[in-house]
């Protein structure tokens, strides 16, 4: 009798264990029916967080998760963290996809996938008024800020090739704004539809665009190597691009075409 209850207790047992073992955290398997997008919630009107509000990340990309995830039946749960960490962040799956303004560029490649490109922008180099900074070649000597792990981050190391600058990297895009106005950065490289609104606000600064390779320009959704939503998450974008809501987007938070 107590075999026969041993027996039907490990029974019961390795049941369970193999039905723990059948469930994903993923999105792409089981029956969960979330994904984890990762992003860095200091960008906007990418993602950001207005904090005098609520705590809640909303953004263009917040909204272009959830329109694609929602037309593929999933609902997204929004995950900040550095921008140096994203890449990690897929790698390690901790998620299922980041979508943080980030550009495809031939080494993010190498360690992930990308689906295609959802919005262009180009880099901006900003600077008090009275630096006198007005050109790439009036850089030199000068100490620019990026933000860790970003393109703008791989561009100042190119024009460190030619023009002699001192490059340091901050984790957020609001230290390189508070890093410039304290006088410790002489400029900084961040994406000009960010910079649009710290432009907005701060009358001391000033502006100039840099050109870019087109070959490394734009925004897309970064997905783990080999993931099978890489192609589902096309299909939707293409969709959206096709029909307009991509564009209506766009107007919301950028208020303008793109």
């Amino acid at each position: 009798m107590k075999k026969a209850i041993i027996l039907f207790m490990t029974t019961i047992l390795f049941a369970g264990i193999l039905a723990a073992c059948g469930k994903s955290e993923s999105g792409n398997a089981g029956d969960n029916k979330t994904l984890v997008m990762a992003t860095s919630a200091d960008y906007a009107p990418f993602e950001y967080i207005e904090s005098d509000k609520s705590d809640e990340i909303i953004g263009f990309d917040v909204d272009l998760a959830n329109a694609i995830a929602g037309k593929l039946g999933y609902e997204v749960e929004v995950k900040d963290m550095d921008f140096g960490g994203l890449i990690q962040s897929l790698k390690s799956g901790q998620a299922d996809f980041v979508l943080a303004g980030m550009t495809p560029t031939e080494k993010r490649k190498k360690n992930v996938d990308f689906s295609d490109i959802y919005y262009t922008a180009q880099h901006m180099v900003i600077s008090k008024k009275e630096s006198g900074i007005a050109t790439i070649e009036d850089l030199e000597g000068k100490t620019v800020g990026v933000q860790l792990g970003s393109i703008q981050e791989g561009k100042a190391e190119e024009i460190n090739k030619t023009v002699a600058i001192k490059v340091e990297n901050r984790n957020r895009i609001p230290e390189l704004i508070q890093e410039l106005k304290a006088g410790r950065f002489d400029a900084i490289i961040i994406e000009d539809t960010v910079a649009k609104g710290y432009l907005e606000k701060e009358a001391d600064l000033t502006n100039f665009t840099m050109s870019d390779d087109p070959e490394e320009a734009g925004s897309a959704i970064a997905f783990p190597k080999d993931s099978d939503l890489t192609e589902k998450f096309n299909k939707e974008l293409q969709n959206m691009k096709e029909n307009g809501e991509l564009q209506e987007l766009i107007v919301k938070w950028f208020g303008g075409e793109n």
